[in-house]
């Protein structure tokens, strides 16, 4: 007799892959090959959302309050091309850990497994935008060298950011993403799978607020039992203070792609940013194109993490 369970996965409409991306950073295809478990865990995210952050809580969660964990090591990201996927799949394989892997893709270009859990990560644009900024102002001739003079590569290498974060936040608007990919695919992609029994919609906005509220969500949706009697260092080592103290286990190779390491990679950690330097005209050009390209109900999630009913 066919289980409930069995039963919601036989008559759910799943997404499908429909397209590979390539870019100075993505190679699609790794998904491909890869072979899931039941208990893995997709950590998604368009960039500059809180990925870090919810790879440290997951990573808490899972390893009951442990110190010195390898997060980076232990959750890459896979679709990044370097290092190739011929690297990356057996590496990942050889995990005996419930995995937590981490991706920078629309659904539309990713595998999706019924049995995986996937936590997508949301944050105002504008806010992502001036991360961006930050993270490529800092990148050094390592990160460079990594996506632009290695083999695979795809389409046009990524180039130096211009200083002024203005210019930069309408070269970005104006051209979908430029001169990284689009936010608004991506966060539609993901958007309209939202109410997949397997998918999580998880808001920048909402760890900041209520961090404590939001990591017992994330690990009831993940079947993660807490031990109460370690609640309180697996909150302290998700704290943006400890994150930075101890950056070089969360960021990759340690920080040695920006000036100024790891703590460069985690930067601020704050919202709001581009207030002070947007004018009233550049943020409302913002937020008509994020109505334009999402959807009032979608814009509204991604600029305050609530959802109309």
């Amino acid at each position: 007799m066919e289980s409930t369970s069995e039963s919601i996965e036989s008559s759910t409409k799943w997404p499908i892959k429909s397209r590979e991306m390539h870019n100075h950073h993505f190679d699609s295809t790794i998904w491909n090959d890869f072979e899931f478990r039941d208990d893995d865990i997709i950590i998604a995210t368009y960039a500059k959302s809180g990925t870090t952050w919810m790879q440290q809580i997951i990573a808490q969660l899972l390893f009951n309050g442990e110190e010195g964990l390898p997060v980076a090591e232990m959750s890459p990201w896979m679709d990044l091309r370097v290092p190739p996927k011929e690297i990356k799949l057996p590496a990942v394989e050889a995990q005996e850990h419930r995995r937590f892997l981490k991706t920078h893709l629309p659904l539309d270009s990713l595998v999706f497994s019924p049995k995986a859990k996937y936590i997508y990560i949301g944050r105002d644009g504008r806010d992502v935008l001036w991360s961006m900024h930050h993270h490529h102002m800092t990148a050094n001739e390592n990160w460079y060298a990594a996506l632009n003079d290695t083999p695979g590569l795809v389409g046009p290498p990524i180039g130096k950011p211009v200083e002024d974060v203005r210019q930069y936040f309408h070269g970005w608007l104006e051209k979908d993403g430029y001169p990284w990919w689009s936010l608004w695919e991506n966060i539609n992609s993901w958007w309209a799978f939202r109410n997949m029994p397997n998918v999580m919609l998880v808001h920048f906005e909402n760890l900041k607020r209520d961090m404590e509220g939001e990591i017992r969500s994330i690990a009831a949706f993940l079947d993660i039992p807490i031990d109460e009697s370690k609640w309180a260092a697996i909150v302290e080592h998700c704290s943006f203070d400890y994150m930075k103290a101890n950056a070089s286990e969360s960021v990759p190779l340690g920080g040695a792609f920006w000036d100024g390491g790891a703590k460069t990679f985690i930067h601020k950690g704050t919202n709001g940013r581009w207030r002070d330097i947007l004018t009233e005209e550049d943020s409302q050009k913002y937020e008509k194109t994020a109505i334009d390209k999402l959807g009032a109900a979608c814009a509204e999630w991604l600029q305050s993490g609530k959802i109309s009913k």
